[in-house]
């Protein structure tokens, strides 16, 4: 199983970015999955996630700015970044519960996908 994320990029401040994850691979079902970042010298954190039902939580950082999103026929994800600010400069990673093919669970990540606001 593999997650692979495309979007990232450069953007001034105040611009939108819109981040995908697409899940391939041997997999039977996905259950929640969400997007996370880390920022140079910082832990990574948690910035949205979604359940297999459609039910969304946020950093409080990106209430109002942020919509995750998924389509579940296509094994993707995607994250709407709307007002960027130059604090949202960090790596963004997506994660997936993954229940492989085999019924194996797996707990997947992506490679990261840059993202830097700025001027």
């Amino acid at each position: 199983v593999q997650l692979v994320e495309s979007g990232g990029g450069l953007v001034q401040p105040g611009g939108s970015l819109r981040l995908s994850c697409a899940a391939s691979g041997s997999i039977f079902s996905i259950n929640a999955m969400g997007w996370y970042r880390q920022a140079p010298g910082k832990q990574r954190e948690l910035v949205a996630a979604i359940t297999s039902g459609g039910s969304t939580n946020y950093a409080d950082s990106v209430k109002g700015r942020f919509t995750i999103s998924r389509d579940n026929a296509k094994n993707t994800m995607y994250l709407q970044m709307n007002s960027l600010k130059p604090e949202d400069t960090a790596v963004y990673y997506c994660n997936a519960d993954v229940v492989a093919g085999t019924l194996d669970a797996l707990d997947a990540w992506g490679q990261g996908t840059l993202v830097t606001v700025s001027s």
